[in-house]
């Protein structure tokens, strides 16, 4: 795997986090706290891979500039600006809610989820916009 596969391989990754925490969310909503559990810790490990190889990937090719000039470049700008401020700011606040899972204060994890969960899968559903934008043409 070279460099140039990075970027699909992160999109992957995304749309796993994306599809894992909707399964995770069905499921603490029918009450299936051992099944939410599974969904949400292989999410959790499928954004850490993410994040590692997002990561090693713009370390080795830097910023990559979107190539059109046209009104879609507005509409990339639109999605990719709020994907980095929330990708940025949510990392410790997902580490908190994972906290209060593990030492089962249920109470505030419920609390921080509700607000943490839904920009988590912005991110990674907006993850996966950005390189559609990016990379398919």
């Amino acid at each position: 795997m070279s460099a140039a596969d990075l970027p699909t391989l992160n999109a992957a990754l995304n749309m796993i986090s994306a599809t894992l925490l909707a399964f995770g969310f069905a499921n603490i909503r029918r009450g299936k706290q051992d099944v939410h559990r599974k969904f949400m810790i292989v999410a959790l490990c499928s954004s850490v891979l993410f994040l590692t190889s997002y990561l090693f990937y713009h370390y080795q090719v830097g910023s990559v500039p979107y190539p059109y000039e046209d009104w879609t470049r507005i509409v990339y700008l639109a999605v990719l600006i709020p994907h980095i401020v929330l990708a940025a700011v949510m990392v410790p606040f997902i580490l908190v809610m994972v906290w209060w899972a593990v030492t089962e204060s249920f109470d505030r994890h419920r609390r921080i989820a509700r607000w943490v969960w839904p920009v988590w899968m912005y991110v990674s559903v907006s993850g996966v916009t950005v390189y559609l934008m990016l990379y398919v043409r």
